[in-house]
């Protein structure tokens, strides 16, 4: 793989699946009603944090329940020398579907906020995905509370009554999953940020309720079956410097093509989306980040490198109110799927908006000083 450019994101090597500092992984069953979830209590401070594949950084294995597959673990990554924090606040980045953590320049842009940032690769993705195992399956998005939960009480977090204030930072499916666990979870989480949540299916409400009972009847019969793949590798192509993009990562982990999702998934994801769709209660401040439009990846066009190629963004827009009472969204001519990965005079608008946000709905306020005293013998005298 091609060296970094610049500040470019690079995984610092492509890792095979029997590779074995990234062994195997699987899913719990879902609860019905609650998810009673299980945490082994794992603190920042133990001595099983270990070099990353990122330059820079280490990654501590969180072990999972395991499934039906094996073993199943979740990996929490963060900057090894951290700088000193002075805005009182933690973060924790989620990827979205066929992605993990490789986004340097994210992390760089929170932790010049004074952000502590850590990003979590979740069970059966990217460090986390073992041999064995069907990338990405779970049969229910509460599922990844446990995921959650063993980050979250890595970084100091777990009791829900930590000192410093929580920001959850999710991508497209990823969006869909910490929203729906901060609507879950309310006191957690100080504030959300939405990098082009898939809040809604691609074919919106109709077309999904059309497609939502072949699903799930295949999902009860064959839930590991593979779905037809209608992915051509354009977003790659849009974004990896190995075609028209300026991005490296580890396409063992993101391949072009993507992987054929299993009935089983996609009925959790609708299960989400019915959710969003009824209506969530999050309470605090959200901020959503979308390309201002969507393209259909039908052909390959230049127009692929200019919007969201991935999600239907008008479809996406008419669920944002439902997230919450305080729901602010910022739209980007020009913008890719990912909006953190467009062209840099896009991201560095992204950027600055993200930072506008975060200042006004986060960030402690600066202490006003206080007026100097006046001397007592001034006060006889106007």
């Amino acid at each position: 793989m091609p060296g970094p450019r610049g500040g470019r994101c690079r995984t610092g090597g492509r890792r095979t699946r029997d590779d074995p500092a990234h062994p195997p992984t699987r899913t719990p069953s879902a609860r019905p009603d609650q998810h009673v979830v299980t945490v082994r209590r794992v603190t920042a401070t133990d001595s099983t944090w270990e070099p990353d594949v990122l330059p820079g950084f280490e990654r501590l294995t969180l072990p999972l329940a395991p499934d039906d597959e094996g073993d199943v673990v979740a990996t929490l990554v963060r900057r090894e020398r951290r700088g000193e924090s002075d805005a009182g606040v933690d973060l924790l980045y989620v990827h979205g579907w066929i992605d993990y953590f490789h986004q340097v320049h994210v992390a760089d842009f929170w932790e010049a906020l004074g952000v502590r940032f850590h990003a979590l690769d979740l069970r059966k993705y990217g460090r986390s995905l073992r041999e064995g195992q069907t990338p990405g399956f779970v049969t229910d998005l509460r599922t990844y509370d446990e995921d959650l939960a063993a980050a979250l009480e890595a970084m100091g977090h777990g009791d829900g009554a930590a000192r410093r204030r929580l920001v959850l930072m999710g991508h497209s499916t990823g969006g869909l999953i910490v929203a729906l666990w901060t609507d879950r979870h309310p006191g957690r989480a100080a504030a959300l940020v939405l990098n082009a949540p898939w809040l809604e299916f691609q074919t919106r409400y109709l077309g999904r309720r059309v497609l939502e009972g072949p699903v799930r009847a295949q999902a009860a019969v064959a839930p590991r079956s593979h779905l037809v793949n209608l992915d051509q590798g354009f977003y790659a192509r849009s974004i990896s410097r190995r075609f028209e993009g300026e991005w490296d990562y580890d396409e063992a982990w993101r391949p072009d093509l993507g992987w054929r999702a299993t009935p089983a998934w996609l009925a959790a994801v609708f299960s989400g989306h019915d959710a969003v769709a009824r209506g969530l209660h999050i309470d605090v401040p959200i901020l959503v980040l979308l390309s201002a439009r969507s393209v259909p990846p039908v052909r390959w066009s230049e127009d692929l490198r200019h919007a969201d190629s991935v999600l239907d963004v008008p479809g996406i827009m008419r669920r944002v109110p439902n997230l919450g009472s305080l729901v602010t969204l910022a739209r980007f001519e020009g913008a890719l799927h990912d909006v953190t990965l467009s062209e840099k005079p896009v991201r560095e608008q992204v950027f600055r908006e993200l930072s506008r946000w975060f200042r006004g709905y986060v960030a402690p306020p600066a202490p006003v000083p206080a007026a100097p005293r006046r001397p007592w013998w001034r006060r006889w005298f106007a």
